[in-house]
């Protein structure tokens, strides 16, 4: 037997039961991203490197995008995140966009990662931003249509939670802790780090990063206030307008919340599975200085991005996830032989002009291995045209699940089907 051409490492191939949820998790986020007045937007798969260079970190830049040069010696990158496209979509016509402007997107991104469950090298992501405006409502606004999303797919607050953080309160406190500035960049990865290695690495890797150990105590100290937020203006009007838009459940304060990267200024989030997984699911804040970063003239913005494969495991995790998804055919119109053949067809037209989903068995065959090839599918009702049916002008309806069949006058056949089909849900 020939070895069949493995797939490309850290790939998905979506068969249509994958395919279906994909779009269900997608409608939702269109439906929860339009409800807040957000539009549609994309931008190129490919762009210079040079884009996320100065903007996303060197990890980004050096590890894990996929880099190669073009025929005239451009760097060129498959995108690894987007919002730097968007900054530079927004100076490139900023005089012409209405702002503040709402767009969201899902597209397809690319980062080298070692591929394992909830990671791959290729994944979907959906992105959304509220650019010109400096509001903390706007901040709220956006963490708002996360928690709405929770919602919409059925995760309760029990299940997922939203923890906010706020650099310009964290840069405070380092200062409090005479942290100088130009150490700044670094401890905001120092504390993003915290969860994720033990506490000797933890210590070891601020150390390195050029803390004293006085000030890793400090900053450890800093790490277990969670009522630090009060000294923040910015925060306590974001709680407030939280508990105003009615997701304040979704929501608290966590002061080990920073972000690794480099580009955010001020209010930083990330939700994430609560219980035994633990999972991040998506993250985002302020990044008022990105859109001059690109050349063009400075603008306040706030956005969050998450990765389709991570949410889809906490989806199926949590049994939230619909039965019955997809738009598999309802009806299989059988061909008896030959003769019947042409009128099958004209059949199944009058049927998908009604707005039902049918297939024509391909070949002539034995009616049981068209009922059986309708099973494997999960097709609910069969039609049967043969010689008696077309001479008396009646059309024989199946119920393949009940294995109840009938045979009715042709003009009844649409409301028959409709009988047999499922409910929907």
């Amino acid at each position: 037997m020939v070895d069949i051409i493995r797939s490309v490492k850290g790939t998905r191939d979506f068969y249509p039961e994958n395919m279906a949820v994909r779009r269900w998790m997608f409608d939702k986020i269109r439906t929860v991203s339009t409800q807040f007045g957000y539009q549609e937007y994309e931008g190129p798969c490919l762009e210079f490197i040079d884009l996320y260079a100065a903007k996303s970190g060197e990890e980004l830049v050096k590890e894990q995008a996929f880099v190669f040069s073009s025929p005239g010696d451009d760097l060129l990158t498959l995108r690894p995140e987007l919002t730097p496209t968007l900054a530079r979509m927004v100076a490139q016509q900023q005089y012409e966009l209405a702002f503040p402007l709402r767009w969201w997107s899902i597209g397809p991104f690319w980062r080298y990662e070692k591929p394992q469950r909830g990671r791959t090298r290729e994944f979907y992501q959906w992105n959304i931003d509220l650019v010109g405006t400096e509001s903390v409502a706007a901040d709220a606004e956006i963490v708002a249509v996360a928690a709405t999303f929770f919602k919409e797919v059925g995760l309760s607050a029990g299940q997922v939670r939203i923890f906010v953080n706020n650099r310009r309160l964290m840069d405070q406190a380092f200062s409090q802790l005479e942290i100088e500035k130009d150490l700044r960049p670094a401890v905001f990865r120092v504390v993003d780090k915290l969860d994720k290695l033990s506490e000797k690495e933890w210590r070891t890797f601020a150390e390195d990063s050029g803390l004293t150990g006085i000030q890793v105590d400090g900053l450890s100290e800093l790490l277990k206030n969670d009522a630090l937020w009060r000294e923040s203006e910015e925060l306590v009007e974001f709680f407030a307008l939280i508990k105003t838009l009615g997701v304040e459940d979704y929501v608290e304060y966590n002061p080990k919340v920073i972000r690794g990267l480099d580009y955010y200024t001020g209010t930083v989030f990330e939700a994430f599975e609560i219980g035994a997984q633990s999972r991040a699911i998506l993250g985002g804040g302020r990044y008022d200085n990105l859109v001059a970063d690109v050349g063009g003239n400075a603008l306040p913005g706030v956005g969050f991005a998450m990765g389709d494969v991570v949410i889809e495991l906490v989806l199926r995790d949590a049994g939230v996830i619909p039965a019955g998804l997809g738009d598999q055919p309802q009806v299989i119109m059988t061909v008896f032989d030959v003769e019947t053949l042409p009128a099958s067809m004209r059949l199944a037209a009058e049927i998908r002009a009604a707005g039902m989903r049918v297939v024509v068995y391909p070949d002539v065959d034995k009616l049981g291995k068209q009922f059986k090839f309708a099973d494997k599918l999960g097709i609910p009702v069969a039609i049967v045209v043969g010689p008696d049916e077309l001479t008396q002008g009646k059309v024989t309806v199946k119920d393949l699940k009940n294995r109840e069949q009938i045979t009715v006058e042709k003009e009844s056949l649409i409301e028959q089907i409709k009988k047999f089909l499922p409910s929907p849900m």
